[in-house]
């Protein structure tokens, strides 16, 4: 008989958070006045965890980033379910949606997995603040009926609920810039992903999680995350890309901590393993990555570290190759670029690049790219009185772009 996973959404959440061992989980609730063991967490990661008392309901809600329902844990009878904390926003939708009264039928599942892979190609074509409300809501049925599934089924249906989440955190971090909400979808994803026991999806998602903490320069957070996805990824098994996207995010997470030549070393090795070509294909759901877009990880890296003629010609040959979907990546392509030929001392060139950046967010918002194009303004300050950097200031400080510099 196969054993059982037991408490996987608990689980889930211990790791994400950064406790590898049910050992350093009992140390951080004793740090906060909860004495416990090892059994009891052992217990609370069973098939029927124990309601918790009200010290440690409280430790682990502060702790694991989720109120202790989320956790996997079902009130006794007669608790008062409005003490119970709720920290994560996407469960404000959440409570208009009930769950169905009978069991689904395996047809939920599959429309249920084709509203998942048209949000997923909508996601490089539809505007995010006009998206992601429409992903979490989806996010928020699947979890719904994810208790009326069994078996295969419920597998399915895990599994693209796994991807809504990934894709609401994904537009939350790259799109809309709100790191914090976007560690805390993907926490939701890498439940859903354990409760479809799918490795790779784990990898993916713990990989997305390492950017939270490596764009905001906490170097051991990401390398810990990195760890667990690079684990995950070997139970995949991964394919050639999937592995060389890894390294890339590692590289991007070493880059932001000023470790810009480990980077490179994990970007070389990274296109090392594309070119031994794949021993097992890609998953569907991974749409985000090819050799082009690991080539624009290099030309940022590169830019940072100063190698500059390295980096033009690096970025140049990817905006050259750019398929023509690939708007918002081209954003961040033209924006690195302005802010080469700004370190280069070219400020006409830079601002021709920055104008080009613009553009492309006139039609295809991407906040990521718009912070790449204000580096690359600040880069220009020794030519502020520039002509060229005053008509680039005119376009970038509209009322709009003005509010949300100073609201962010």
């Amino acid at each position: 008989m196969a054993r059982s996973p037991g408490n996987i959404r608990f689980k889930a959440a211990r790791v994400a958070a950064g406790y590898a061992s049910q050992q350093a989980l009992v140390e951080a609730l004793a740090e906060r006045g909860v004495s416990v063991d090892v059994r009891q967490v052992r217990r609370w990661e069973s098939d029927t965890p124990p309601w918790p008392y009200a010290g440690a309901q409280q430790a682990l809600t502060e702790l694991l980033g989720q109120d202790i329902e989320a956790l996997g844990f079902t009130p006794p009878a007669g608790h008062d379910r409005t003490l119970t904390s709720r920290r994560v926003r996407i469960p404000q939708i959440r409570a208009a949606v009930q769950n169905p009264a009978t069991m689904q039928p395996s047809s939920a599942a599959a429309d249920y997995l084709a509203v998942t892979r048209a949000h997923r190609r909508l996601y490089w074509t539809v505007a995010p603040t006009v998206l992601h409300p429409v992903v979490s809501a989806h996010a928020v049925l699947g979890e719904a009926l994810l208790p009326a599934t069994a078996g295969a089924t419920r597998q399915t249906l895990a599994a693209a609920l796994a991807e809504s989440f990934l894709l609401a955190g994904r537009i939350e971090f790259f799109d809309l810039r709100e790191p914090q909400q976007a560690g805390e979808t993907w926490l939701r994803a890498l439940q859903a992903a354990g409760e479809a026991d799918d490795s790779l999806l784990g990898a993916a998602v713990l990989a997305h999680m390492a950017f939270v903490p490596g764009w905001g320069g906490d170097r051991d957070g990401a390398v810990e995350r990195m760890v667990m996805a690079r684990t995950y990824a070997r139970r995949g098994p991964a394919s050639a890309e999937f592995l060389a996207w890894l390294d890339a995010v590692e590289a991007e997470c070493e880059t932001r901590c000023g470790r810009t030549g480990t980077a490179l070393n994990l970007i070389a090795h990274g296109e090392g393993v594309l070119a031994d070509g794949p021993e097992h294909s890609s998953p569907e759901w991974m749409d985000w990555f090819s050799a082009v877009r690991l080539a624009a990880f290099k030309g940022n890296t590169q830019l940072i570290a100063g190698h500059l003629p390295q980096a033009r010609e690096t970025l140049l040959g990817v905006l050259d190759a750019l398929p023509p979907d690939a708007d918002k990546q081209r954003t961040v392509v033209l924006a690195d670029l302005a802010a080469v030929e700004a370190a280069a001392g070219a400020p006409e060139a830079a601002c021709a690049f920055a104008v080009r950046a613009l553009e492309q967010l006139e039609t295809h918002w991407y906040a990521t790219g718009m912070e790449r194009v204000r580096e690359a303004r600040r880069a220009l300050a020794t030519w502020q009185h520039r002509e060229c950097v005053r008509d680039l200031d005119d376009r970038l400080y509209g009322w709009a772009a003005t509010l949300s510099a100073l609201t962010r």
